[in-house]
């Protein structure tokens, strides 16, 4: 008779182990609680801008959630554009995420901090736009950079530049 409940669990842990999430929201790649660029609104605030070569500038950027709870859990993506090629912002080291849960109407911030390049150098990034993307989704909004060429780190496509952790905002 034992053999009837043993069955019966290993059938049980068996389905609940297929109906476990890999956190990508199934095929498509996303997480259907992850908050969406298209759902929330993305604000670049007042840049703390690195006035001359070799000095670091800041830029806040804010984004309120217009829709349904949603999650973020990761990093902001961020990439900076100069002409047709893109260098992708590396994140702050030592930086950890925190998981953000926001309300429709909750606001999360973070910022990206770079240094500031001499204009015409070749390892530099002569950006002139920045784009960002939320973790758990593919969708990106894009912004104009206006701060000035971003230092290399030896190449173009390394800019010496990171971007923070997400922080909650508000009350």
């Amino acid at each position: 008779m034992r053999a009837i409940p043993l069955t019966v669990t290993a059938l049980a842990a068996a389905l609940a182990l297929t109906a476990c999430d890999d956190g990508k929201g199934g095929t498509s790649g996303k997480n259907s609680s992850a908050c969406q660029i298209g759902n929330v609104s993305v604000e670049i605030g007042s840049a703390s801008v690195a006035p001359a070569a070799g000095d670091t500038g800041e830029v806040p950027v804010s984004l309120t959630n217009q829709s349904a709870p949603c999650t973020l859990d990761g990093f902001p993506g961020v990439t900076l554009k100069a002409g047709g090629t893109s260098a992708t912002v590396s994140t702050l080291p030592g930086a950890k995420p925190e998981k953000l849960k926001l309300a429709k109407g909750d606001s999360a911030t973070f910022a990206v901090s770079y240094v500031r390049g001499k204009d015409g150098d070749t390892t530099g990034v002569a950006a002139s736009s920045m784009t960002v993307s939320l973790p758990g989704g593919d969708a990106t909004q894009s912004f104009p950079w206006k701060y000035g060429t971003v230092a290399g780190k030896g190449s173009a496509d390394k800019p010496d530049a990171t971007v923070g952790a997400f922080q909650q905002a508000g009350d």
